[in-house]
């Protein structure tokens, strides 16, 4: 067996192609294309919001207009783009205009991979070539890997080898996984597994065909590593990506990305890339503001946004106890008892919080803790 590297979440490999490099560093914005697809792959994950229609999203944000893909990419200081599906050469034309848009907002260096089922025709991959496509993944059904010399998929791999794109195969770790690694082997290409997970989508499926969960705490399927393992003794250039590395490392190294340039002065970057500050939502919003002012806390430590007040979180957690006790006090200062009334409801309906979240708008709450 070739020499190989393993890291702590069981991902290993002999050799990493340059879009495998730079999503090792989260540095690569998903460009999802559209979620057609003219494949039923059994194993396929990809959620009801996205299957079979024709979407767009950079990352999770929903694609309405060239911006929303340029602004994302700036939002994480990426050096490359993955695109992908459903299946992105459905719609080529539309895969060409964001390489070419990519290419010219950010340089020839920001790094572009595409991922395809299909076998194009030398005419579409000179296409892409000739737009700036860096680098070709073929996902061939699992039916196909035993005799890929005789597919359609071996004139393709020739063609885009001969174009000058970084080519290789990407499909998930499963039985005949040795199979395609041996083909590319003797192509001279790379081939990218991936460690088969459990979706809400794929799951019927799968157990259908006899395959069950890893373990009680992981969507991992059984067996599937293993297939990576004797894949990797029949080729050279073998990459095998773990379920957990998707979300431990890569997932998280670009959440820091984004939140690094998207993070306000009294928010705390978490080690998984997330935001926490603290939120006073309710009551009367300008006696909370004066209470920060006499409080002497720094206005670039709070900003009163959407009805509400974001605050540093450690700000909030000190004052917590003299924020209320402050509010009645001023209320005491009001002379009309129907008007106090009125103010001591609205501090009765004030609401404090910690909040953990997504370094995006409208990002995803990982965690409330009221205080």
């Amino acid at each position: 067996m070739e020499k190989y590297m393993e890291d702590e979440t069981g991902s290993f490999y002999n050799y990493l192609s340059e879009g495998c490099k730079l999503c090792q560093e989260g540095a690569k914005m998903v460009l999802f294309v559209t979620g057609l697809c003219p494949k039923s792959c059994f194993y396929c994950p990809l959620s009801d919001e996205r299957r079979g229609k024709d979407v767009v999203f950079a990352n999770e944000r929903p694609v309405e207009s060239d911006s929303d893909v340029l602004e994302e990419a700036e939002l994480m200081d990426a050096l490359g783009t993955g695109i992908t599906g459903g299946e992105p050469l459905l719609k080529t034309e539309r895969v060409l205009h964001y390489i070419r848009l990519l290419k010219s907002a950010f340089g020839s260096e920001h790094h572009i991979h595409l991922y395809t089922s299909l076998a194009p025709e030398r005419e579409k991959l000179k296409k892409l070539a000739d737009a700036g496509l860096d680098e070709i993944r073929f996902h061939p059904p699992q039916e196909s890997w035993e005799a890929l010399k005789q597919s359609p998929y071996a004139e393709a791999i020739r063609n885009a080898k001969d174009l000058g794109i970084e080519t290789g195969i990407e499909i998930p770790a499963l039985r005949g996984a040795e199979k395609a690694a041996s083909f590319a082997e003797e192509t001279g290409i790379f081939l990218n597994l991936n460690e088969l997970e459990f979706s809400d989508n794929n799951s019927r499926a799968l157990l259908g065909r006899g395959l069950s969960l890893e373990s009680d705490s992981s969507n991992a399927a059984a067996g599937s590593r293993e297939y990576a393992k004797a894949a990797l003794c029949s080729g050279k250039k073998v990459h095998f990506c773990s379920s957990t590395y998707k979300d431990a490392v890569q997932l998280r190294k670009r959440l820091q990305r984004i939140a690094k340039n998207t993070a306000r002065e009294f928010d705390e970057i978490t080690e998984d890339g997330t935001l926490m500050y603290g939120v006073i939502e309710g009551g009367d919003q300008e006696l909370v503001k004066k209470v920060l002012q006499e409080a002497e806390v720094p206005e670039e430590l709070f900003e009163a946004k959407n009805g509400k007040i974001e605050i540093a979180w450690w700000v909030l957690e000190e004052l917590k106890g003299v924020l209320k006790e402050e509010l009645k006090n001023e209320l005491k200062m009001k002379k009309e008892e129907e008007e106090v009334l009125k103010e001591e409801m609205k501090v009765c309906e004030a609401r404090l919080s910690i909040i953990e979240r997504y370094p995006f708008e409208g990002g995803m709450l990982v965690e409330i803790i009221p205080l």
